[in-house]
């Protein structure tokens, strides 16, 4: 566990790296929200997201965000994405997949909570207008929370964008 706890701290860091202008935070969490979305949905989270999220519950970098956990945030908290996305669309997503970044365009990047090993799951990406019959279908991004922040939020804000917000010429 110590592993996971030092990859998310390295993360972290790296996150603080950006400018304010590209990068928003939100506050940390000192109640129980995290226990009690895990209790509302069923599953048990992954330690480097509960870690993450307990830090920040928000991350937002050049556009690509991770929602906050708590009903007090309505429709921007992951809280009621889940009930969304699993209740409320024609096209719902396993019960074991936690939404936790919406792409903009109906897909969402979650958690496949039914998959946990050693205390971490993967990401996958949900395609909303796919039907899928099986979850197995469903495309693996990551192999966790922590490389998923790297690659898609990091990474791929790098690709075009300074530390300081400024475009890479």
């Amino acid at each position: 566990m110590t592993t996971i706890i030092s990859n998310c701290d390295e993360i972290l860091n790296q996150l603080y790296k950006f400018s304010e202008d590209i990068l928003s935070l939100g506050n940390p969490i000192a109640d129980n929200r995290i226990e009690e979305l895990e209790l509302e949905i069923g599953f048990a989270l992954p330690l480097d997201y509960k870690y993450i999220m307990a830090k920040h519950n928000y991350l937002s970098l050049g556009g690509t965000e991770v929602l906050g956990i708590g009903k007090e945030l309505g429709n921007q908290s992951i809280n009621s994405l889940y009930l969304f996305e699993h209740e409320e669309v024609g096209n719902p997503m396993f019960r074991e997949f936690l939404p936790f970044s919406p792409d903009g365009y109906g897909n969402h990047y979650c958690l496949d909570l039914s998959k946990m090993e050693s205390h971490i799951c993967p990401v996958i990406f949900w395609q909303h207008d796919c039907s899928y019959t099986d979850k197995k279908d469903v495309e693996i991004c990551n192999t966790n929370f922590t490389e998923w922040i790297k690659e898609v939020m990091i990474e791929w804000t790098l690709e075009d964008t300074n530390y300081d917000g400024s475009d890479k010429i």
